[in-house]
């Protein structure tokens, strides 16, 4: 790809810095979800928008968010002064005291959720919201275990990794009880053999009542969904469904945890995911676009009925950073230029008019697209072999050769300039919430480009 030469001041290229910035890397610093040796992370110099850039001048169409979260674009000026202005004033105090910052992004936050979810817990980030969650259900309820479905991601922490449901868990599920996976609705390869959604949502949840009813429901406390289940495929659920589950779980004094961690602040076209289906959860879990990761935050919204539970009762949590004074800022900056700026009803527009209608488009000209479906910005294409078996382009967790049309495929994107999401079969589609109908329209393009790779391994 040709270094950029025009629109946004980007650094004059500098290889030797680059250079630099890598040896470090890989003499000292230890990569997540890695093998050390085999990996080679591209070193960058810089953001804004839509895109970032390397030291060699190579600008990159962000079409990953990277990792789902920058919802606001890089460097938003509002909310970089924002962190400044705070850290003059004050760059950090205890969570036991009451803080100007942390008392205005939870009444932001409390204003949007759906609701009476009007307390807010604050965390470093998206796991160790749920593991507060969980925390919070199994005190409420004073039951154990927990369910949630196999396809779902819910963090890297104890209890966050042993919801999750894709192959991250089977290394780290050592040392937890009480968790309980079932199967959630997913039309296009149903565990329910349903011919349609009204099906696949009716038998989803009759399997989950039977779930319940061997597993025992006064022995479950909670039972955790991500509202749009996000890099286990992004799953839309079927009209109905949330409603059901929330109609169970009222059913059987189950505490209800909607994980908004990923679908959350904007990502879907709506504040929260949950929105769309007018359900309010008992707690809901966020993190990631709540301040796009400028600083880390993350948190539980509560509901009255829990919140009583601790009234009088000390809840037996904490973090020495919950609620930080510039996480808190950043979060206070985000949601106001959100709202300000339109861009939550951006990211409705530029997925009603633009990825949906696009990505549906290049469906009918590559065989290799076998489903396509989402909201917002928040899009994934399920990648097949064979449209009419719907055999996976890739095994389920391929790794190496196996992964080959995959890895060919990002590999493809990047020497175009867009950074692709790809996990297992799926391509995600998931720009910034800013993001414009002009950039959506160019990564399109780059998609309807390197799709031939894929098309080349169907039958």
């Amino acid at each position: 790809m040709a270094p950029y030469a025009g629109g946004m001041s980007i650094p004059t290229a500098d290889s030797a810095a680059g250079q630099a910035v890598k040896a470090a890397d890989r003499a000292h610093v230890f990569h997540s979800w890695s093998a050390q040796a085999l990996i080679d992370p591209l070193a960058v110099a810089g953001a804004e928008g839509s895109y970032f850039w390397d030291y060699d001048g190579n600008r990159y169409l962000d079409f990953s968010s990277q990792l789902v979260n920058t919802n606001i674009g890089h460097q938003h000026p509002k909310v970089v002064a924002a962190i400044q202005e705070k850290a003059g004033q004050l760059c950090t105090i205890a969570p036991g005291f009451a803080e100007e910052s942390r008392s205005e992004a939870a009444r932001l936050i409390a204003e949007r959720t759906p609701g009476d979810l009007d307390k807010v817990f604050f965390t470093n980030g998206g796991a160790e919201a749920n593991e507060n969650a969980i925390r919070m259900a199994r005190l409420h309820t004073g039951r154990h275990k927990v369910l949630s479905t196999y396809r779902s991601y819910h963090g890297a922490t104890a209890n966050a990794i042993t919801l999750t449901g894709d192959p991250r868990r089977w290394a780290n599920e050592t040392g937890v009880s009480g968790i309980v996976h079932f199967w959630g609705p997913y039309a296009y390869r149903s565990n329910f053999h349903a011919e349609n959604e009204a099906q696949e949502c009716e038998r989803a949840l009759a399997h989950l009542e039977q779930t319940l009813a061997f597993e025992g429901p006064g022995t479950v406390a909670a039972i955790i969904l991500e509202t749009v289940v996000g890099t286990a495929g992004i799953l839309v659920p079927p009209a109905g469904y949330l409603a059901g589950v929330r109609e169970i779980c009222d059913r059987y004094g189950i505490v209800f945890i909607l994980d908004e961690v990923m679908a959350g602040f904007g990502r879907t076209g709506a504040w929260f995911a949950a929105d769309h289906w007018g359900v309010t959860p008992d707690l809901l879990t966020f993190a990631k676009g709540v301040n796009s990761g400028y600083v880390p935050l993350g948190g539980v919204a509560i509901s009255a009925e829990i919140a009583a539970t601790f009234a009088e009762r000390p809840f037996p949590g904490g973090l020495t950073y919950s609620g930080h004074p510039l996480a808190c800022a950043s979060a206070v900056a985000t949601i106001n230029v959100m709202a300000e700026e339109g861009i939550v009803e951006n990211a409705k527009h530029i997925g009603e008019t633009v990825l949906g209608p696009g990505l549906r488009e290049l469906a009918e000209r590559h065989p290799s697209i076998g489903e396509v479906r989402g909201l917002g910005v928040f899009w994934a294409l399920d990648l097949v072999k064979n449209r009419e078996t719907r055999e996976p382009m890739v095994p389920y967790n391929a790794a190496g050769p196996a992964n080959a049309p995959m890895a060919e495929l990002a590999a493809a994107c990047k020497q175009r300039g867009l950074w692709p999401f790809v996990n297992m079969n799926r391509f995600h589609v998931v720009p910034p919430c800013t993001v414009t109908e002009e950039e959506a329209k160019t990564g399109l393009a780059v998609l309807d480009e390197v799709l031939t790779l894929t098309d080349a391994h169907t039958v």
